[in-house]
């Protein structure tokens, strides 16, 4: 197996930018709003201080760093406005927990599964991809849009209304997707013991989480089980397994070595890092001084 460390960054695209960031904050547009949320990691000076002032909405945080807090936001604003990322259309919408339906540094992922969808489509085989914890569905859109059949599971059913406006949005109703709302772990453990496998694996598990019958999620006691349980899932001749983790005190080491001892008889390619977020570029700055605001630890391999 070839290992390889690696930064996956997102730069932005026609409906998302990362403008400024500095003194435990972030200001981000996503479609036309301009949105001001903290970021603990961001301690350094902003570069364009005049920006924030454009902020339509600001997100206030209680003590705990992912824990709930209060928008305020502009009295014009409506609760909810549309994006797209490639063919995929979706709805944000402004939550109790700072986030508001998207995490636009996994665009990084999302092309270059669809890339690999794709080509093994024009080549005559359809992946099957489960896509677990796998909250408002921007993702699985993504992989069926690219031709693939996916199975979607997330333990709210919030999450999966969400997940199907998107579909509708997006014009993808016909679309091979299975909506599933189910405790993940409880969910892999059972395809398990039907003997059903996947050509592909999303995991992107919470800190912390609930499952629909109150099953608790502690994602470092809770991870290593359910990629032993994702491994036995993996199809003989399968194409890639993805895990991003957020808001975890460890390196991204961590995961990376979860994932080869899962992996490492199956040959390919393993590589691991974090996904980052690329500043717009300011006035006086070269791409090379761009600032780069990490987001998340992934590992992911590939045959």
């Amino acid at each position: 197996m070839i290992n390889d460390i690696k930064m996956l960054e997102t730069a932005g695209w026609d409906d998302y930018a990362l403008l400024d960031s500095g003194e435990a904050r972030k200001l981000e547009r996503y479609g036309s709003l301009v949105v001001d949320r903290p970021d603990a990691q961001a301690i350094w000076k902003r570069s364009s201080p005049a920006l924030w002032d454009e902020a339509e909405a600001v997100f206030s945080a209680d003590n705990d760093e992912e824990g709930a807090g209060r928008w305020k936001r502009a009295p014009s604003l409506e609760d909810e406005w549309t994006m797209s990322f490639q063919d995929v259309r979706f709805i944000c919408r402004f939550s109790a927990f700072r986030h508001v339906g998207v995490f636009p540094e996994q665009a990084a992922h999302w092309a270059w599964f669809a890339e690999r969808i794709a080509r093994a489509k024009a080549a005559g085989r359809t992946l099957k991809i489960l896509n677990l914890f796998g909250y408002t569905g921007v993702a699985s859109l993504v992989a069926a849009a690219s031709g693939a059949e996916v199975t979607h599971v997330d333990a709210s059913k919030k999450a999966i209304a969400w997940a199907r406006e998107n579909q509708a949005l997006s014009g993808l109703d016909k679309k091979p997707i299975r909506w599933i709302c189910d405790d993940a772990a409880k969910f892999v453990a059972r395809e398990g013991r039907r003997g059903n496998v996947y050509d592909g694996i999303i995991l992107d598990p919470p800190k912390y989480g609930r499952g629909p019958k109150g099953e608790v999620w502690q994602v470092m006691e809770n991870l290593p089980g359910l990629m032993d349980d994702c491994r036995a899932i993996l199809a003989p001749k399968a194409d890639f397994m993805i895990l991003t983790a957020y808001a975890i005190r460890a390196s991204f080491f961590m995961a990376h070595e979860l994932m080869r001892d899962r992996v490492s008889d199956m040959g390919g390619t393993l590589t691991s890092g974090e996904l980052v977020l690329t500043e717009q570029i300011s006035e006086g700055l070269t791409a090379q001084e761009t600032r780069r605001l990490s987001t998340s630890m992934y590992s992911r391999w590939e045959a």
